[in-house]
């Protein structure tokens, strides 16, 4: 072997290694907990309706509705923070990341689909702007809530 086929073998084991160290640290799992997944089918709701998670564990809403909703927190009984939220989920595969940063409960609804009455509870919106089916009813509140456990 020459001096110049090994300085050749040795560039080349260099910038393998060098590859290899890199693909491999892509790898390696993170510790970050995986996202939850709340869905909006294709009708009026929520699902899961109701879901639990860790701080700093990323929620994700993904709209498959042929329609646009909303993601309104219910700030009368939030303490989970991102407060004063009113995210519109657009039809068709629209999403939303919230990462909470603290324990608490997080109430949430949509707007087109849920009203707040005078206790600050959703209800179904009624006659005043709601949406009706073809028997006069006004369905049930589209709504839900995340409780945010502490990382310990």
């Amino acid at each position: 072997m020459t001096v110049s086929q090994l300085r050749w073998g040795f560039l080349a084991l260099l910038v393998f290694s060098s590859f290899s160290h890199v693909f491999a640290q892509d790898a390696q799992p993170d510790n970050r907990p995986p996202a939850v997944q709340i869905i909006v089918p294709d009708e009026d709701r929520f699902t899961p309706f109701a879901i639990t998670v860790r701080v700093g564990q990323p929620v994700v809403w993904i709209n498959h509705d042929t329609d646009d909703h909303t993601v309104v927190s219910n700030d009368a009984f939030n303490t989970a923070g991102h407060r004063g939220l009113n995210f519109l989920l657009k039809a068709n595969g629209g999403k939303l990341v919230l990462v909470f940063k603290h324990p608490g409960m997080f109430p949430f609804f949509c707007r087109f689909h849920s009203v707040l009455d005078a206790d600050h509870q959703p209800k179904a919106p009624g006659p005043d702007g709601g949406i009706q089916d073809s028997n006069g009813n006004f369905g049930t509140p589209m709504n839900g809530v995340i409780t945010v456990l502490g990382d310990d």
